[in-house]
């Protein structure tokens, strides 16, 4: 079963991963925990482009902060990416069963899988 979060929860993550560069950033500290300027590092864009990257992220409770002296660290959050790939497992569950549904109504009424070309070949000469 899937936990309860809110619709503006459920955004806030997917808003998050809809970006390449933040899932980019998931990926790497789900590796291993990275401070923030490693990871402005490692793309071609501002400090600032990569700390507001973050931010999101954290917003989203897909990785968390933490201070080390001057140094900002980031890791992801593992718990956080299980619950949203366990709510887009229960949306594909939802479709699969719809899917094999509707091949079971397809299959049950063999006239709904004729094709045009078969229904064209009576009148044909």
């Amino acid at each position: 079963m899937v936990e309860q979060q809110t619709d503006a929860d459920i955004d806030r993550v997917f808003h998050a991963l809809a970006d390449a560069t933040r899932r980019d950033i998931v990926r790497r500290t789900l590796v291993a925990e990275q401070s923030v300027t490693q990871l402005a590092a490692a793309y071609a864009m501002s400090f600032a482009a990569v700390s507001k990257h973050i931010a999101v992220l954290a917003e989203a409770r897909l990785i968390t902060k933490r201070a080390e002296g001057r140094v900002r660290l980031v890791r992801a959050d593992p718990a956080m990416i299980a619950r949203a790939q366990r709510l887009l497992r229960s949306y594909e569950d939802l479709w699969r069963g719809r899917i094999d549904r509707l091949d079971a109504l397809l299959d049950a009424d063999p006239d709904a899988t004729a094709s045009p070309a078969d229904s064209s070949a009576v009148g044909a000469p």
